[in-house]
């Protein structure tokens, strides 16, 4: 039980690795309180999580909850951690995962797709971040942020999420200097291609652009993967794990990369292959 007695709020819950993250954190002994702007989702995780919970544990105390929120919005970020205070006492974990897409070329990128790209990706982060930091302090906690390999290198014609995935590294540093002092550690994981419905939506492109099935999409994507496969969200869920638990006490400001040695390629070497 390696976050026995701990509180966990996570962004981005209801789906993918923000769901396969409160699965984990609450099979490890947290109470998890899962946001998200869709409700829905966040209550069908909330209720895998009580059955899993009653059937493994046995647990008597209230071990999920639920606030439907974008945590972009500062009242509503605010009002999040202040429901997540109020029910379980105690903020420990913060794991910010909530993201989207920011999907073209910069110069075929409007001020609208360029906000909503900033406003999913960057200022969900930041606020989520400070609105829990005071709480964060008391508990001397941690943050695990959610980034990509798109923080590390471009793919094409998705300038917004590249440039806010990039400054997510840069927001996890700041967060770790200025906070170290006080006790709060700040992380970043930068995951290649999961298996997650978001990941899911850019295999279809290619089923249709080249008549393939979902699987051979993933396949394709990852053929110069050393590892050959993307992960799975149960595996990136284990790496938040370990940053949010003890067994990372005294990493802070470290960027993680999980993608089956993608980054790892030296691209103009492939012809050699």
């Amino acid at each position: 039980m390696r976050l026995h007695g701990k509180v966990a709020l996570i962004t981005g819950a209801g789906t993918g690795i923000g769901a396969a993250t409160a699965h984990r954190f609450a099979a490890e002994g947290a109470q998890v309180f899962l946001t998200g702007r869709r409700p829905g989702p966040l209550e069908e995780v909330a209720l895998e999580i009580e059955k899993a919970t009653a059937v493994n544990a046995g647990a008597s105390w209230p071990v999920v909850a639920t606030f439907a929120a974008d945590m972009a919005v500062t009242g509503q970020a605010r009002a999040a951690v202040a429901a997540c205070l109020e029910r379980f006492g105690r903020l420990d974990v913060l794991v910010a995962n909530a993201g989207g897409h920011g999907g073209e070329a910069v110069a075929d990128t409007g001020d609208e797709s360029w906000q909503e790209a900033l406003h999913a990706n960057l200022n969900t982060c930041f606020v989520t971040c400070r609105e829990a930091l005071p709480a964060l302090i008391d508990a001397r906690g941690g943050i695990v942020i959610v980034s990509s390999i798109a923080g590390l290198a471009a793919g094409p014609a998705v300038s917004g999420y590249v440039t806010t995935k990039h400054a997510l590294i840069g927001l996890t540093r700041s967060i770790a200097r200025d906070y170290g002092p006080s006790g709060v550690r700040a992380n970043c994981l930068c995951p290649g291609w999961v298996i997650t419905p978001m990941a899911d939506d850019q295999m279809d492109f290619l089923v249709e652009r080249d008549g393939i099935t979902r699987e051979e999409a993933y396949a394709l994507v990852t053929k110069d993967v050393p590892l050959r496969r993307p992960a799975t969200p149960e595996e990136i869920a284990a790496i938040c794990l370990f940053l949010a638990s003890d067994e990372s006490a005294i990493m802070t400001g470290s960027v993680v990369v999980a993608d089956g040695g993608a980054t790892a390629v030296d691209l103009p070497t492939l012809p050699f292959t």
